[in-house]
């Protein structure tokens, strides 16, 4: 977006920024005041909000934040990349540098590719070097995804996913599995994730209640991590990517304010490939 007004900006680390500046914003508030705040950690704050979901989103004219959720990036980068960047960059970046730890010598798989996180977690892993396994219910999407990079692609309404990666890595496994789904995922996440695997949950689209055996989680000594957004020096360092144009969001469709509810039966379809964008005339 862009700034149209600007309050206090004292205590704001980018504290340069004025009126008609172009922003990317993070979408998680926090209070400042908490013990987790004062830690640095921002998301883990007791009274952390998103925009959205606790509080008014950003399908409007005019947003109001704390100056301290926006960063300016250059006026040349495409707004629709700009709006779809953030929230799911952000929350990729946690979940794939900051919790997992993903190295070059990883195997990562990434359920549901063609979701925003999904896609943003793929960059990044590829960044990094690591190797990728990817899935989706759509070949066509899973086509689109070999096209990105991605080195394994798996339909898991046609494949056991966990029994294939086994078959695929001589029994090893996985090291990381980063799950959005939940529900009806989580079952294969752990046949899949190998010995000292890590398992990074970011959401529960399919449902919130998950089994399983802890004989099997001592064991094999695995790590079982939530993530959600992230704080102010992860935001740092995704803005920074996105200024540099080492990572950039997949935007699959742009639609105008008035278009909204084309915007939103395209996201119920489940035929998206990246992030839907709802333009805001001037």
């Amino acid at each position: 977006g862009v700034i149209d007004a600007i309050g206090d900006l004292s205590g704001v680390a980018d504290n340069q920024l004025k009126v008609g500046d172009t922003v990317v914003i993070n979408g998680g508030i926090s209070d400042l005041t908490c013990e987790y705040c004062k830690a640095g950690e921002q998301s883990l704050c007791v009274n952390f909000k998103l925009l959205g979901e606790h509080l008014p989103g950003t399908l409007a004219e005019y947003i109001t934040i704390p100056a301290r959720n926006a960063r300016s990036i250059p006026k040349d980068r495409p707004p629709e990349q700009a709006a779809a960047y953030t929230l799911s960059t952000l929350t990729a970046w946690r979940m794939v540098v900051t919790r997992a730890k993903v190295k070059k010598t990883d195997n990562v798989l990434i359920w549901g590719i063609g979701g925003g996180v999904a896609l943003a977690a793929l960059e990044i892993v590829r960044l990094i070097g690591a190797k990728t396994w990817v899935t989706s219910h759509s070949d066509e999407k899973l086509a689109l995804a070999r096209g990105l990079g991605a080195d394994n692609t798996l339909n898991y309404t046609t494949t056991d996913i966990g029994k294939e990666i086994r078959a695929r890595t001589s029994k090893r496994g996985v090291d990381v599995v980063l799950d959005t789904v939940g529900e009806a995922t989580w079952t294969q996440s752990l046949v899949a994730l190998g010995r000292r695997g890590r398992l990074v949950s970011c959401g529960a689209t399919s449902g919130p209640m998950v089994q399983m055996d802890v004989r099997r989680l001592f064991w094999n000594q695995w790590d079982i991590m939530g993530s959600t957004m992230g704080n102010e020096a992860e935001f740092d360092i995704v803005t920074n990517e996105f200024r540099a144009g080492r990572l950039t969001p997949l935007v699959d469709s742009v639609f105008d304010i008035s278009q909204g509810r084309q915007a939103f039966e395209r996201l119920q379809s489940g035929q998206q490939f990246g992030k839907i964008v709802v333009r805001i005339p001037d």
